[in-house]
């Protein structure tokens, strides 16, 4: 089932009825997706350049290059190296990116049960991890040698835990039972 304005709709008029709104505009709503991924100890610029290539086509969208902000002799980093990447969609892209993770990405990773529901924070947000890129179609028939992870935020206007979950529910977010 794909994701659509009018599915959209329905789940606010459903969540209005459910959370005992008087108004559809009080309903909670993803304002915004942030993907991100550290690139961990690599030094290796085609690495680097490889990490940003597969973001960029996992989301559509050019990443930010996350630079140091302070030297540590310990990890061998110095200020400014870049140490991570960053995608925040909203709008169109945003509601494409929700519906590939939901119906695609996740029903792909390995022993996938559903995702947990303890990533939700109080103010409504919630985040979850990915282990491996390679569930995202974009990304699967390239060479397997260099997987890494990133975190998924969704950034939602709903004021508690349950309005959160109630709405990443109606959207088709599988969590666990």
């Amino acid at each position: 089932m794909e994701l659509t304005t009018e599915k959209i709709a329905q789940t606010f008029n459903t969540l209005k009825e459910k959370l005992s709104l008087s108004n559809i505009m009080q309903t909670p709503k993803v304002t915004r997706i942030v993907v991100s991924t550290g690139i961990g100890s690599v030094k290796d610029k085609n690495k680097i350049k490889l990490i940003e290539d597969r973001i960029m086509k996992i989301t559509g969208q050019r990443p930010v290059k996350n630079p140091a902000k302070k030297s540590v002799a310990a990890f061998k980093l110095r200020e400014g190296d870049i140490v991570g990447y960053q995608v925040t969609l909203r709008g169109q892209r945003m509601v494409d990116f929700m519906d590939k993770l939901i119906h695609i990405a996740l029903p792909r990773t390995k022993d996938f049960r559903g995702v947990s529901p303890d990533g939700i924070d109080a103010m409504g947000n919630y985040t979850m991890g990915i282990k491996e890129h390679t569930i995202f179609p974009e990304t699967a028939d390239e060479d397997i040698r260099d997987i890494f992870g990133m975190s998924i935020t969704f950034v939602t206007t709903a004021k508690t835990k349950e309005d959160s979950f109630e709405l990443l529910s109606h959207l088709g977010m599988p969590f666990k039972k």
